[in-house]
């Protein structure tokens, strides 16, 4: 599986785990993205996508999302698209 990078996290929001990313590359609901670092190791699909507080099917590159995430990510993780 080719893995492409779309993004980095910019903060990680632990109560109601939801990382903001700072997107380089297009992302929509229902891809597969991983997150990787030193000690992150995460894929997940995109079950939803927010910026300003509204949910939105798709976002492109140079736009801050916040995505729901299965597990605990950190600051400073890159973002791929698993393809």
């Amino acid at each position: 599986m080719a893995e492409e990078k779309i993004g980095d996290v910019e903060k990680f929001f632990g109560k109601i785990s939801v990382a903001m990313i700072k997107l380089s590359a297009p992302l929509k609901v229902g891809d597969t993205i991983k997150f990787k670092g030193h000690t992150t190791d995460v894929t997940q699909t995109v079950d939803s996508m927010q910026m300003a507080n509204q949910a939105i099917p798709e976002a492109k590159a140079g736009d801050d999302v916040g995505l729901k995430t299965k597990d605990k990510v950190r600051p400073g993780d890159t973002v791929y698209k698993v393809t």
